[in-house]
């Protein structure tokens, strides 16, 4: 067995972080697994590589372990880090239950689950409703505005910004909201412009926000009652498109700004493709691109071309 990783801050002593409610619960979620699993103490820690002595600190909420050891102990009680730690997929048998049966299920299962589930439970908006709000989604320098603009007009329908619409909750710029109130208050304005878009509107083109997907309750509420269409773009188009508009600042450190752009991309894709359709907008000029997204979602809506 190799020297296990010791648990406690130096500077603070055992009693005084055993005090910590969090560590009292993950203790508690750890014996509560162990006993489920019908394993002892001595089993889950030879096969944790850890001393009993620290497990059993871990189990009393007496010290604050390392990641490495949680995820030592989570293998050896086979479950995930997530239960360990708690999420709310956790929270009790029948999320348990239901995490199992999606656990292995295709992306396209899981999309088809999603759907169904929104329907049960009321949270969508009628098929009508759904077709007729196009929501444009996408990393900003995608195009959602000018070509959102021009999708407006030629459908008939109304055209917001969902970005002007949060600054007018918030009386001030989306910057400012991030800078004074934080990220949270960021999120609750979104909702609430999207969920009065959604009220207001039967029949509108959205231009969201790039970051909506990042925040799973509206990036649901998005799906729900419009139909979206991602507005995929490579990075240097992306970043050049911002700089043409003024925007000079991620131009400030190019190959650093380059490199988390890209990540960003890559971290938001696997949710942009999530939308019922994608228009690539580097592939041509902007009336070529129009024409792309204009006959995709008129025949998507079954309307002539």
């Amino acid at each position: 067995m190799s020297t296990p990783t010791e648990f406690l801050n130096p500077t603070q002593t055992q009693d005084e972080q055993g005090r910590h409610p969090f560590l009292e619960s993950l203790g508690e979620r750890v014996r509560t697994l162990r006993s489920r699993k019908g394993m002892t103490r001595k089993a889950v820690a030879i096969a944790a590589d850890v001393s009993e002595r620290h497990l059993a600190n871990l189990e009393y909420g007496m010290g604050n372990v390392s990641v490495l050891v949680l995820l030592q102990v989570a293998q050896a009680l086979q479950c995930s880090l997530a239960e360990l730690l708690g999420d709310i997929s956790t929270s009790s048998p029948e999320w348990l239950l239901i995490r199992e049966l999606l656990s292995k299920r295709s992306e396209a299962d899981l999309r088809r689950a999603r759907v169904q589930l929104t329907d049960l439970f009321g949270e969508g908006g009628s098929q009508l409703d759904r077709a007729n709000r196009i929501a444009l989604i996408g990393l900003r320098g995608a195009g959602k505005t000018t070509l959102g603009q021009r999708l407006a007009d030629d459908l008939g329908f109304p055209f917001i910004e969902l970005s002007r619409e949060i600054e007018q909750f918030a009386g001030c710029q989306i910057s400012e909201i991030h800078n004074l109130y934080g990220a949270n208050a960021y999120r609750r304005y979104e909702r609430r412009a999207l969920e009065e878009a959604i009220q207001i509107y039967p029949e509108v083109v959205i231009a969201t926000p790039g970051g909506l997907v990042s925040d799973s309750s509206n990036f649901n509420l998005l799906l729900s009652h419009c139909t979206t269409v991602w507005l995929q773009a490579e990075a240097q188009d992306h970043m050049s498109r911002v700089a043409a508009q003024g925007d000079l600042r991620p131009m400030a450190a190019s190959r650093e700004a380059m490199e988390d752009l890209k990540r960003i991309l890559e971290g938001r894709s696997a949710f942009y493709s999530k939308a019922d359709l994608t228009i690539n907008t580097s592939q041509g000029d902007v009336q070529t691109v129009f024409e792309a997204l204009r006959k995709e979602v008129r025949e998507h809506l079954h309307l002539r071309t």
